[in-house]
């Protein structure tokens, strides 16, 4: 992926004004500068896309949609503030955001969950938040278009054993994302009889990480499974490789990133193997592939792009499903924007014509998006594939897919 000029950055902030007399905005609050930068960019775009495309088939419900993006610099105070500005003096009916689960859990539980006021995360998949649903303290407002890493751990586990990686270390962020994939990672790796040698965990932003590498390479294990975010993991992931340790890794979904693999050297990452939320293919997923980048600039597979195209589009969906931005409907109307028994809709600017057409005569709709069709549960969780990759000659490849029913066959294994 081509990194975005901070200058640019700092120009997602603004929206173009479409002449309308109506307009509805939409808080984000996205990592755009920080650790996962890389992320917040792609997402930002992806949003911008959709609503570009809802309001070129009509805008929703008279009206169109526009974004206030907020830059949370992945500090979870500095989000909170961001979403609190949204939500309390914007006034904002919905936030998309944060990307990842840090973020995500603060902006939730401190502004929306109280404020009663619509959340879509694209990429948050911490278990924390199915939890907070689960204890009722989320007022049914949280929604995530990315499967749970209650479901990563297990196909990352299977794949790890696939690849031979009986002998793991663990180095993973010290935070709810890092704490909660290791547990849903190490039950079913062990299961299958792997062994988790040890568990360094690391605190983000240090300038050094020699004494996490030296602790966890002192196990003489056949892989690393590192956790962690393009930035600091190209940091460790050095070290390791300096210190001598072996050149096999298993990596979470975040790492899928051409900086990573650019600060660290594609030469040492030959056996660099990882797991991610995947896609069921559908026609909104080969036009997001064939457009995104002439639009963003940015590649299609970079990390949480496909899934905040979703995102955006789900939430213009269910405004106009709602008649407007209230945010008490919004909620329900998001669910409504996938029901099972609706006409099919995918992405664009033609199908949201259909789609928009459908809503204002009473009809259902379902949307498929670029993830697939999906299907939100009681506490605005879905399920998925996920896709297995490898690099290859410096290229995050596709070497395979887990299924639902994989996934379930590999969880009743383990029981």
């Amino acid at each position: 992926m081509k990194r975005i000029l901070l200058a640019t950055v700092a120009a997602l902030a603004v929206t173009p004004v479409i002449a309308q007399d109506c307009q509805i905005t939409i808080g984000l609050v996205l990592e755009l500068t920080g650790p996962a930068g890389e992320y917040g960019q792609a997402g930002a775009k992806s949003v911008e896309m959709a609503f570009r495309d809802l309001n070129d088939a009509g805008g929703v419900a008279g009206c169109t949609l526009i974004t206030d993006t907020r830059d949370s610099q992945t500090q979870a105070n500095v989000a909170v503030d961001a979403a609190t500005q949204l939500v309390q003096v914007g006034k904002v009916p919905a936030i998309i955001g944060g990307i990842i689960s840090p973020m995500s859990i603060p902006i939730l539980t401190s502004v929306t969950g109280p404020a009663k006021v619509l959340q879509v995360s694209p990429a948050s998949s911490s278990p924390t938040l199915t939890a907070l649903g689960r204890d009722g303290k989320t007022n049914g407002i949280f929604f995530r278009t990315i499967t749970s890493d209650a479901l990563q751990g297990v196909a990352a586990a299977k794949y790890a054993m696939d690849q031979g990686m009986k002998r793991l270390v663990i180095i993973h962020q010290n935070n709810d994302f890092g704490v909660n994939l290791v547990k849903e990672f190490t039950a079913p790796y062990t299961a299958l009889g792997g062994e988790v040698i040890s568990v360094t965990p690391y605190n983000s932003k240090q300038s050094s990480y020699a004494s996490e590498v030296t602790a966890a390479n002192a196990g003489e294990p056949d892989a690393l499974y590192l956790i962690s975010d393009p930035v600091d993991g190209a940091t460790i992931a050095r070290t390791w490789v300096s210190q001598g340790g072996v050149q096999k890794f298993l990596l979470n979904d975040g790492m899928n990133s051409e900086d990573f693999i650019a600060s660290v050297g594609a030469e040492y990452l030959g056996q660099a193997y990882g797991t991610s939320s995947g896609t069921n293919p559908t026609a909104s997923t080969e036009y997001f592939n064939a457009n995104y980048q002439a639009f963003s600039g940015i590649d299609p597979a970079a990390p949480a792009a496909d899934r905040s195209y979703d995102a955006g589009a789900l939430v213009g969906l269910a405004i106009a499903i709602a008649g407007g931005p209230d945010a008490t409907k919004l909620p329900d109307a998001l669910r409504e924007a996938v029901n099972p028994e609706g006409e099919v809709i995918h992405a664009g600017k033609d199908e949201f014509t259909k789609a928009l057409a459908l809503i204002a005569e009473g009809k259902p709709i379902r949307y498929e998006g670029v993830i697939g069709p999906v299907n939100f549960d009681a506490y605005g969780d879905i399920s998925g594939p996920f896709r297995l990759w490898q690099i290859v000659d410096g290229v995050v490849t596709t070497t395979g897919e887990m299924t639902n029913a994989d996934v379930e066959a590999v969880q009743a294994q383990v029981k």
